[in-house]
């Protein structure tokens, strides 16, 4: 919380993290995943309403709102828990990531599973 009783944006951006790490890194998936490298190239954080305490848990709603050969850009609504996925999100947010070699330390292609799973979470 900051002085005026709102959720810090320090923290909203730690709560997008803690949202989007297990989605994207830490599934079941038996074929090579992000998890083996990313890098987080861009972040965007829009406040279009007041988010308090007593409001979490928060839902966080995520797609792929981009997606190309070596990123993505996920997308992101905040709402306050139990608030309808109709009301107005009282955050949006974008995060642009990127595979990452880290033994290479460079950039590196999307395997064909990875696009294909990045794929199935696009917003229809």
């Amino acid at each position: 919380m900051d002085a005026f009783q709102h959720i810090n944006h320090a923290r909203m951006v730690t709560l997008l993290e803690e949202a989007r790490i297990p989605w994207l890194f830490y599934d079941d998936r038996p074929t090579k995943t992000l998890r083996d490298g990313a890098v987080l190239v861009d972040l965007h954080v829009q406040y279009r309403g007041q988010l308090r305490h007593e409001d979490t848990p928060l839902d966080i709603v995520m797609w792929v709102e981009k997606l190309r050969a070596v990123d993505f850009t996920v997308g992101y609504e905040v709402r306050a828990g139990g608030a309808s996925p109709t009301d107005k999100p009282a955050v949006t947010a974008t995060t642009q990531i990127a595979a990452f070699d880290i033994e290479g330390q460079r950039l590196r292609r999307f395997t064909p599973e990875e696009k294909a799973y990045l794929d199935s979470w696009r917003r229809a």
